[in-house]
């Protein structure tokens, strides 16, 4: 299992938008199409159905039409993990049962919807979900839209879960990153969640990075862990600081809508959402177009900040 996680956890995994048609339903084609691109473009692997897949307003039977389409594109390519969001415990379980019989790498799994857990509880509901499958699982901490933190000790608690290998840490306070690192060592490779923390956390020990704006601009995002790899700070602050504006849009509470206006702008996805989210409209949208305009007309030349 360590050897397999090393293997699928590291480096740049966009959370991939899920593609409507006109009617609202899941546009498997379109979707196809975005993933191909992605992968096209150099990312290290996909999150299906996180936030940014709006995993919420998915039926089962069109998330297990997702993972089977995205299967087939992927051919193998990269990593594919599944974002595992319901209301109950029961319901996660069925659901990563079914996403391990369909073949894809791993699961991101987030607490559970609604309710807002202690931490016995929320240990308590990885621990069964992780029972019900041998894949390798990342657990998602985003105590901003969540409303709730996995603690430091519940993840020592949950350090004797053998699939639990991976932990998305999407906490506005980067200090996190260090406290796990000294609190659990190497149990747990861990990965930067926010956008518009990325480098910090890539600086600081993640091994990879879940990103909402890699949709739009995969190249840049590659880049950027690539020169930090390769210990080239200062270009890779240089990419950053172009690349700011648009990762802020990560943060926003409608970073589902601003995520895909910016992949629509760019001409590789369409902005359609699913009720309740509706499209950006007046000033809001302008501005971001406006921005997205703007950093196109300033797009570095990677392959000279490569080398």
């Amino acid at each position: 299992m360590a050897r397999q996680a090393e293997e699928i956890f590291r480096g740049v995994f966009p959370a991939v938008t899920t593609q409507f048609d006109e009617q609202h339903n899941v546009d498997l084609t379109a979707t196809q199409q975005v993933i191909d691109g992605l992968v096209h473009d150099g990312v290290h692997g996909l999150v299906l159905m996180g936030t940014v897949g709006e995993n919420n307003s998915l039926r089962t039977e069109e998330k297990i039409s997702l993972l089977e389409a995205a299967k087939d594109v992927v051919a193998g390519r990269v990593p594919i993990l599944s974002g595992v969001s319901h209301f109950t415990t029961e319901e996660a379980q069925d659901y990563v049962r079914a996403a391990e019989r369909i073949g894809i790498d791993g699961l991101m799994v987030l607490p559970a919807m609604v309710y807002v857990p202690d931490q016995a509880e929320l240990e308590q509901h990885f621990r069964l979900v992780a029972s019900a499958t041998g894949l390798p699982i990342m657990l998602y901490n985003n105590p901003a839209s969540y409303r709730v933190s996995i603690s430091v000790e519940t993840l020592e608690r949950l350090a004797d879960v053998d699939n639990i290998v991976c932990i998305k840490e999407s906490a506005e306070d980067t200090r996190r990153f260090t406290d796990l690192i000294n609190a659990c060592g190497e149990r747990f490779i861990v990965f930067a969640g926010l956008d518009d923390m990325a480098f910090e956390g890539l600086v600081l020990g993640a091994k990879g990075w879940v990103s909402g704006l890699t949709n739009a601009f995969p190249r840049e995002s590659v880049a950027l862990y690539e020169l930090l790899q390769r210990g080239e700070i200062d270009k890779a602050q240089a990419l950053y600081r172009w690349f700011m504006p648009l990762l802020h849009f990560d943060s926003k509470p409608k970073l589902v809508q601003y995520i895909k206006l910016v992949e629509q702008v760019m001409e590789r996805g369409s902005e359609r959402v699913r009720l309740p989210r509706m499209i950006l409209s007046g000033a809001e949208r302008e501005d971001l177009i406006s921005t997205v305009r703007e950093a196109e007309a300033t797009r570095p030349d990677l392959d000279s900040l490569l080398g």
